[in-house]
């Protein structure tokens, strides 16, 4: 293979700073990156939902996404209602964002879930008043001309450093009330942040577009013979009757 020299990307000054090739959608300073995004408070850095949802006016397929936020201090409620909102990969795949740290409800609507799809493999939550990380991996779905399904999308998830989503396969759409599954849709898609009237905090948002490493073949390509069995040795054939009956006659 020839390969194209991959391209030099300078990390943040910590892994959770952006690096030189980031695509920043909050900073600390206004949500300009964002529909909607004047409807949010903005103070001391943070971003509070309030009224709406935001939706990213960039749109994006494969992305690596870092994305800190904190639940509200004072506890109004539990289950669902307890720091409640959600990010949605191409404006329909939804990672959930909820206050899991000791608030019960069903597992595939916790924090780090792909909501109504899985529950994450670990509660990787932080204690109240403490900032989680996100950082999610994201392959979109690729679909055919005529609408059906090429390839599925698929999430990986680290909460607070924790793999909580290990390339999970996408069943569709996320949805409360119905079965998740595949409708057509183009290649790429905004980012949105759920307002679920919960004060949920955020911070650092910013992703990076993913492309693959590129590279041709040079030569033919290996040809794995598989060897096959040796054949059996032929064995003597068996003496015949007759033969048998002469040699007793010979012994007598």
């Amino acid at each position: 293979m020839e390969w194209q020299q991959p391209p030099i990307v300078t990390p943040g000054a910590t892994n959770d700073q952006p690096p030189s090739d980031a695509i920043v959608l909050f900073g600390g300073r206004d949500l300009a990156a964002f529909e909607n995004g004047d409807q949010w408070l903005i103070q001391d850095g943070v971003a509070i939902p309030r009224q709406t949802a935001i939706t990213s006016k960039q749109q994006f397929g494969d992305i690596q996404l870092h994305l800190e936020w904190s639940a509200p201090t004072e506890i109004t409620g539990e289950g669902q209602g307890r720091g409640n909102s959600g990010i949605y990969l191409m404006d329909r795949y939804e990672v959930q964002i909820l206050d899991s740290y000791q608030n019960e409800t069903y597992f595939d609507g916790q924090a780090g879930s792909v909501y109504k799809q899985t529950p994450p493999m670990a509660n990787a939550m932080r204690r109240l008043g403490e900032w989680n990380t996100y950082d999610i991996f994201f392959t979109a779905p690729v679909f055919k001309v005529n609408g059906d399904v090429e390839k599925p999308g698929y999430v990986t998830l680290i909460h607070n450093g924790i793999l909580a989503l290990n390339h999970f396969e996408l069943l569709g759409p996320s949805s409360y009330v119905a079965a998740p599954h595949y409708e057509p849709h183009a290649e790429t898609g905004p980012i949105s942040l759920q307002f679920h009237g919960d004060p949920v905090k955020f911070r650092n948002i910013w992703l990076r577009e993913l492309k693959p490493a590129v590279g041709k073949r040079t030569s033919a390509g290996f040809n794995i013979v598989k060897e096959s069995a040796p054949e059996a040795e032929d064995k003597p054939a068996a003496e015949s009757e007759d033969d048998s009956d002469d040699s007793e006659e010979d012994d007598s």
